[in-house]
């Protein structure tokens, strides 16, 4: 077999962790493990989410070989050369997993290397790009007929979610709590596991956190079987998390009336850590990365907008989408649109509370930010915006687990919604082709 680069192309937090990791684990297994043969890199363009943890992220993975971090893009797209001067060998592919589509294309012609382009709604340059594996047939509706060749239907890469290692509820410690709980009238009642995803940024952390656990210490209280679950995004340390559950260091917690929590570190390494608040309820903080096998056990997960929308959806988990407005300059936090806009360079506090109130008058509909919303065009699952208080969502959860036939017909719509499954395999076969010529 001829020596072959794969290079890949990617951004962000989510596509790295959702679109990378089963792509490199798919291309392993299609053209094997052998780095002489086949390397595998992967550079990073600068991204408006991005962490800065990307790209020890995406080292961690073990079928990656090296990379490149965002801040040496630049001049890695417009002379060639990477801030370590790789070299590179004469056959290769570049993959495109995130960032803009121009970059495959400039980088191919410079390298000299097939092109094959993920595209999860929108396909660009299709005369020069060499493939597209596409989301669903519509990305390839008006592409011109001499170029509908290049385009394979692939599925949707979030999907892949979906079939990672399961596991059953009681192999996870969850605090050492048994499995099942009695109530006040002696019947057994199985734990119902709750995910809190708050997000990983300051912005969003400063709201969502005192919001989750006030929202969970509500539940708790009338429905005792519960347990609560944070899986911690790999860019946020436990610290960080810990600092926005304490009323002293976040004085946001106050608004919704939540009185605190604290970090609690277990010298067992095989325990997992907690925050547990005043009242006595303990969280658990999940730092495995994906979490999928422990979200995909989950009733029903809060959770705030962004990438998280759209893997709970892939793994068909119940969601409830909370937007607390408490704080509007926490948006500048916001994905899309009104984030690039509340983040442009000497807007300032009085112009992004200008925009958000624009953005919450006029296009505050449903179905507008959580992605399984988009993509169904209706409001599969709630989205919550406004002063939001922990009391009137812990009752919307509570009527949710207490008729649980809402939340089948939730979990039905989000698998009718989803792409196909195989994304990843399908792509690895199309660069195994690109290889071939």
């Amino acid at each position: 077999m001829t020596q072959v680069d794969i290079l890949i192309l990617s951004n962000g937090p989510g596509e790295v962790t959702t679109w990378v990791r089963p792509v490199v684990k798919a291309l392993r297994q299609e053209l094997g493990d052998d780095p002489s043969l086949v390397r595998i890199s992967v550079v990073l363009s600068p991204c408006s989410n991005a962490s800065g943890k990307e790209a020890a992220i995406a080292l961690s993975y073990p079928e990656v070989d090296r990379v490149q971090p965002a801040e040496y893009f630049w001049q890695f797209l417009l002379w060639g050369k990477t801030f370590e001067n790789w070299d590179w060998r004469s056959h290769g592919v570049v993959v495109f997993l995130g960032g803009d589509q121009i970059f495959p294309v400039i980088i191919g012609k410079k390298l000299g290397y097939r092109t094959v382009v993920y595209a999860e709604w929108e396909a660009r340059w299709h005369k020069w790009i060499d493939r597209f594996g596409v989301m669903k047939a519509e990305v390839a509706v008006g592409v011109p007929q001499k170029y509908a060749h290049k385009f394979t239907v692939v599925g949707d890469l979030m999907v892949e979610a979906s079939s990672q290692e399961s596991f059953v509820i009681s192999h996870f410690s969850l605090a050492n709590d048994k499995e099942q709980m009695t109530n006040d009238n002696n019947v057994e009642q199985k734990t119902e596991l709750i995910g809190l995803l708050p997000g990983s940024k300051a912005a969003k952390l400063a709201q969502g956190v005192p919001l989750s656990l006030g929202i969970a210490e509500y539940v708790h209280a009338k429905r005792p079987q519960t347990k609560f679950v944070i899986p911690v995004a790999p860019t946020l340390d436990l610290q960080t998390l810990a600092s926005f559950a304490d009323p002293q260091r976040n004085s946001i917690a106050e608004i919704f009336g939540f009185s605190g929590a604290s970090l609690i570190v277990p010298e067992d390494a095989h325990s997992k850590a907690l925050l547990k608040i005043t009242t006595g309820l303990t969280v658990e903080l999940w730092q495995e990365n994906p979490a999928y096998h422990l979200l995909s056990q989950c009733c029903i997960c809060l959770t705030t907008v962004g990438a998280n929308t759209a893997e709970l959806g892939a793994l068909g988990v119940p969601m409830i989408v909370l937007l607390p407005t408490q704080q509007l300059d926490a948006m500048r936090a916001w994905d899309g649109l009104p984030g690039l806009l509340a983040n442009l360079p000497g807007v300032g506090t009085p112009f992004t509370k200008v925009i958000n109130w624009l953005f919450l008058r006029f296009v505050r509909r449903k179905g507008l930010l959580a992605w399984p919303n988009i993509w169904a065009q209706e409001e599969i699952v709630p989205e919550l915006m406004g002063k939001l208080q922990p009391q009137e969502i812990g009752e919307m959860v509570i009527d949710l687990l207490a008729n649980p036939k809402k939340l089948v017909d939730i979990r039905a719509k989000l698998r009718k919604i989803r792409g196909e499954s195989g994304a990843a395999d399908k792509i690895a076969q199309i660069v195994g082709e690109e290889i071939g010529k």
